[in-house]
């Protein structure tokens, strides 16, 4: 068998574990991302709880999971209100983040 043949799958596999497949959304582009000081005058409009594979046969980079986490809050949270407070750690693909309207 050629060299490269038995390299592909090894690529292969590299290339899905650290690809983005979450996009940001025109509206989750107005929800910042803060913390529960910057949110102190803010009023709270919920929660969200948002989950990405952590694995694809192998653990996914953990800081292209808590990206892609913080984006689908940030989509989700755009039509409650313009920031979100992470609520909870990454654990298993998952976390939940506090929904703040800050703005009139």
């Amino acid at each position: 068998m050629k060299p490269i043949l038995k390299t592909l799958p090894v690529i292969a596999l590299f290339l899905l574990t650290s690809c983005t497949w979450v996009k940001l959304t025109a509206a989750g582009e107005n929800v910042a991302v803060l913390t529960a000081a910057e949110v102190a005058n803010c009023e709270r409009t919920g929660t969200t709880t948002v989950s990405v594979r952590d694995k694809v046969v192998l653990d996914r980079d953990m800081d292209k999971v808590a990206l892609e986490l913080r984006t689908l809050a940030r989509n989700r949270a755009a039509d409650r209100g313009d920031a979100i407070v992470p609520a909870t750690r990454v654990e298993d693909g998952e976390q939940t983040f506090t929904i703040y309207r800050c703005r009139s």
